[in-house]
């Protein structure tokens, strides 16, 4: 097996093969970074004297060929190949001889991996924000059509007061847009530049850090080359705790799916090709997208323990528990993503039902309306609470006519343009222009 690290003696087959894992196959998505960080710290190395001019232009024609094959899905890692490393490498040394073999003068491996898993980490949060974004714009849309449609709002499960349907859709974008402030906490934590830390402690090169750092489109840098090192591991586990914070916000919003299909509640349908039958019953519509999204939400919530406790004993420096850390997290970008992108194509076809509260089982959702009326006409809250609690107990209660919510985030004044607002300057704060810019002249 060709490895970065390899002298004269090889490793056992059984030791191989264990301490390999699944890397080489999860490796695949991290090709193109790791292309990109080669062409900055190439281009760096020439910058200080360590690389020929001549041998540059060979190495980025050549690092551009690959980064080409892989956005075309022609990349692949050999079979007696450890990593990706280790395979761009090679297939550089292959093309153009000599030169490709100065690309890891001033590199560990170590600092390689973290910097693809920075880059990679970029690309699948600016992933997820888009995702988001699409399905945050179609919430407050739905919760604009839809607010003068009220349904029943719960505590306990039980009856409890009017709600709408602008707030239930409203809610749920508003949590989104909090939850856009734990990833963006994440982004800039992946936007800070570990390039140059080598196995964690530096290197005798004089390696310009800052330049890398420009040309990669990082914010900052990982000043210390220890803390970088301990950084992977952390990264992980911040990112994990955003996906977490979207997955719970999505798991809510599918189970009052779940429940308000329901033909108790009845508040929702969806077209019935959206929905999947029984293989005995054949009355069943059942909510299976939902339910999925519910479940692997819930998974993704674990995700940061699951990190956490494969990290939470380790000394400083790298460790190889850390390579594990993919088999958790890679897999978890894919389901999110996707669960945001089913999310917002079953909202889509939503129904909505009209008039649910003219039900008289729900009359006294608008008991504390009744008791708030009072009050406005002069009477103490208590004697107002007192006397329409013996309304309801006596069968002589009377829903008011019409609900009056005017104050801000309520019924009657939803609020939706700041939340909005909010949202937009949230995602202002990514300045993905910036890494794009910086990726496309690293490129060209």
């Amino acid at each position: 097996m060709s490895k970065l690290w390899q002298k004269d003696k090889g490793t056992e087959q059984s030791v191989e093969k264990f301490t390999v894992g699944n890397d080489r196959e999860l490796d695949n998505q991290l090709a193109a970074f790791d292309v990109l960080g080669s062409l900055a710290h190439t281009r760096m190395l020439e910058s200080i004297g360590l690389m020929e001019k001549q041998d540059l232009d060979q190495v980025q024609a050549g690092l551009k060929q690959i980064f080409k094959e892989v956005q075309e899905g022609k990349f692949s890692i050999e079979p007696d190949v450890e990593d990706v490393h280790s395979q761009v490498e090679l297939l550089l040394t292959r093309r153009i001889g000599d030169a490709g073999k100065k690309i890891h003068s001033g590199r560990s491996r170590n600092d390689q991996v973290l910097v693809d898993l920075k880059l990679f980490f970029r690309s699948e949060i600016q992933h997820l924000v888009r995702n988001t974004d699409i399905l945050f714009t179609q919430l407050i849309a739905q919760s604009e059509e839809h607010k003068d449609k009220l349904l029943p709002g719960y505590t306990h499960l039980q009856i409890a007061m009017p709600s709408s349907f602008g707030l239930w859709f409203g809610a749920y974008a508003e949590s989104l847009a909090d939850d856009m402030e734990l990833m963006l906490a994440a982004w800039k934590i992946c936007n800070k530049n570990p390039l140059g830390s080598a196995a964690g402690y530096g290197s005798s090169f004089p390696l310009n850090r800052t330049m890398t750092t420009e040309l990669l489109g990082f914010e900052d840098l990982n000043y210390n080359v220890v803390y970088a090192q301990m950084g992977r591991g952390k990264t992980e586990r911040i990112l994990a705790q955003a996906m977490s914070a979207v997955a719970a916000t999505l798991a809510k919003l599918a189970m009052d799916a779940c429940l308000f299909i329901n033909q108790n509640f009845a508040f929702i349908s969806f077209p019935d090709e959206l929905t999947t039958g029984s293989s005995i019953m054949p009355h069943k519509k059942n909510p299976d997208v939902f339910e999925l999204v519910r479940a692997r939400c819930n998974k993704i919530q674990a995700l940061p323990n699951e990190i956490a406790l494969m990290t939470t004993n380790l000394p400083s420096g790298y460790h190889r528990d850390l390579q594990l850390l993919k088999e958790n997290l890679f897999p978890a970008f894919k389901s999110l993503n996707e669960c945001l992108e089913m999310t917002s194509f079953m909202l889509q076809s939503i129904r909505i039902k009209e008039d649910i509260l003219k039900d008289e089982k729900y009359a006294y959702l608008f008991s504390v309306d009744a008791v708030n009326a009072e009050v406005i006409n002069g009477m103490p809250f208590r004697e107002a609470y007192r006397k329409v609690g013996i309304e309801i107990e006596r069968g002589e209660f009377k829903a008011p006519a019409s609900v009056k919510h005017t104050h801000e985030g309520s019924i009657g004044n939803l609020c939706n343009e700041r939340i909005n607002a909010s949202f937009r300057e949230i995602l202002s704060g990514f300045r993905f222009e910036k890494v794009e810019s910086a990726i496309e002249k690293l490129l060209s």
